[in-house]
């Protein structure tokens, strides 16, 4: 989250230096910073590499390494992280004369950009070292005070808490607000970090309060991170409240990264929106890496495309040019084609097993709609008849086998075409009737089921049957009622009961999250009321289609 900072950082060292350098008349590296403070990232690179060539020509290896670092900050800002510290370690190796202030503060700018580059590939101890030098090249001022902010932040997420404050105390010594707050706010997380008895709010809402007055939104973010976790184990409606304010901002600042952030404690935090948010996500982070794959081969083509441009002589510069051109068209056309071959496949296997896991879906709901569902049915009549009929038992039993044996042969269910929906319905309500429990039907006409499809009036009836078996398993109720009701083209159904109401971690077993399933596959809405002081009350509507 904060890493977007240091790259800022790393530009403003690259051209603080007051000195006198070759970097300041070059065309090429003139071109190339008004290209990169446009955002235009590739014309950006191509120009600080033909700026590089210049350097090395001139035998300015300062000025090539000043192009090269411009160039690994560029690559670790599109997520081509190794490429950057590959790039950044040939710079290194231009950089002989430490004595020289130009030469430390680019020095400190590649580790730094190193250090960020590990981090996010998730290498914290090459990242931990990679800030240390930098700290020893950094020249004096307020840049240090970053570097010692930069370490602490990587040995937190190794797990290094104390020694993290030890650093972090010396970063909060900045004048600059915007490095004092970022050091308050992660000196206050590791203290938390390595005592849970201790108290962070007050520092980091103090954090909060700076960012917020010096609108500085990025950081905000950072702000709201922290928060968010520091409540996920003490009180998840604040946890996920900053967990959204995260993902607020960080579409406003269109940053993808941080939405990912957001969405990772949104999914965690938000159970009813699990899949809603879990599918958006998948669809930024696959976009994220699909980018980041793009720009790594975006900038290995151009750095061939400049190198090969370079090594010819004037008289075949031309032609040459033409020919790389075309050779990076069909090389970016071969890539391309080559990741949507990949993407191709792996979406044809996830459209395979997508498939595979809904028709185990599919049956696993007959299973339990028709076998178990059916048999506790019967179970039920038989347990609340005075003289047993054991013949009836029998054929229904063999119903029940008949249709547990269509399952497997995907055969429908003719009755539903035929059978009175009504009385169907009716039925079904008045079989889970017994001396200690009564059931009643309000409103159940005809008109009702006028429109609707067979499908759709089957999932209506386990539904209506899923939640009579929970009544009858589970709430040990007196008294149940359902009241139907239809409104132009939306049918509600209301079901209450006086038992003992339902867990909240029943909602999910099962039977109730097929119901849920039901109902979304219909485009309907199931609320569950179950915050009154006694009974259940359950609020079904979906539309006639």
């Amino acid at each position: 989250m904060q890493k977007i900072f240091f790259f800022l950082l790393i530009f403003l060292l690259l051209f603080s230096c007051k000195k006198k350098n070759l970097a300041l008349d070059n065309a090429f590296y003139k071109e190339a910073r008004k290209f990169r403070n446009s955002n235009i990232t590739d014309s950006a690179f191509y120009y600080y590499n033909l700026a590089k060539s210049d350097y090395l020509k001139d035998h300015d290896s300062t000025g090539a390494a000043k192009s090269l670092v411009n160039m690994a900050i560029l690559q670790s800002k599109k997520g081509d992280f190794y490429g950057s510290i590959e790039t950044s370690l040939e710079a290194n190796n231009l950089l002989k004369n430490e004595r020289d202030s130009i030469v430390r503060s680019t020095l400190a700018s590649s580790y730094n950009n190193m250090a960020i580059s590990s981090s996010f590939l998730q290498n914290y101890d090459e990242s931990a070292k990679f800030y240390i030098q930098a700290l020893k090249y950094a020249n004096p001022g307020e840049n240090k005070f970053i570097y010692y902010n930069n370490i602490g932040d990587v040995l937190i997420l190794q797990g290094k808490t104390k020694l993290a404050q030890k650093y972090l105390n010396n970063a909060l010594l900045a004048k600059d607000s915007t490095n004092y707050s970022r050091a308050l706010n992660n000196l206050a997380k590791a203290k938390f970090l390595e005592d849970k008895n201790y108290n962070p709010l007050p520092e980091l809402y103090k954090a909060l309060e700076i960012r917020s007055r010096l609108k500085e939104t990025v950081e905000q973010n950072s702000s709201f991170a922290t928060i968010s976790d520091y409540f996920t184990d003490k009180d998840q409606k604040k946890s996920l409240f900053f967990a959204n304010q995260l993902l607020s901002t960080a579409e406003k600042i269109k940053s993808p990264d941080d939405q990912v952030q957001a969405l990772k404690r949104i999914i965690n935090l938000d159970p009813e929106n699990y899949l809603k948010n879990f599918k958006r996500f998948n669809f930024i982070n696959d976009s994220i890496q699909t980018a980041r794959s793009k720009a790594k081969n975006q900038f290995a083509i151009i750095r061939f495309d400049v190198e090969k441009i370079k090594a010819q002589n004037a008289e075949k510069e031309i032609q040459l040019l033409q020919r790389n051109i075309g050779l990076g068209t069909l090389s970016i056309l071969l890539i391309g084609g080559f990741f949507w071959n990949k993407r191709r496949k792996k979406r044809l296997q996830q459209e395979k097993e997508l498939e595979i896991k809904n028709t185990q879906l599919k049956l696993s709901k007959k299973v339990h709609d028709v076998v178990a569902n059916g048999i506790y049915q019967v179970m039920t009549k038989i347990e609340n008849q005075e003289n047993f009929d054991k013949e009836k038992a029998l054929d229904e039993l063999e119903f029940v086998y008949e249709k547990s044996r269509d399952i497997s042969y995907e055969k429908t269910d003719p009755e539903n075409d035929l059978k009175d929906w009504k009385e169907k319905i009716s039925s079904l309500i008045a079989s889970f009737k017994n001396e200690k429990t009564e059931t009643y039907t309000v409103g159940n006409e005809s008109n009702i089921w006028t429109g609707f499809s067979t499908s759709t009036f089957e999932d209506i009836y386990q539904v209506i049957r899923e939640l009579l078996v929970n009544m009858k398993k589970h709430s040990r109720a007196s008294r149940v009622v359902f009241k139907f009701e239809r409104i132009n083209n939306l049918v509600k159904i209301q079901y209450t009961d006086d038992g003992i109401g339902i867990p909240g971690d029943m909602l999910y077993k099962n039977g109730l999250t097929n119901t849920g399933t039901r109902i979304d596959g219909i485009h309907g809405e199931i609320i569950f009321d179950n915050k009154s002081e006694k009974g259940l009350k359950v609020n079904i509507s979906f539309p006639v289609s």
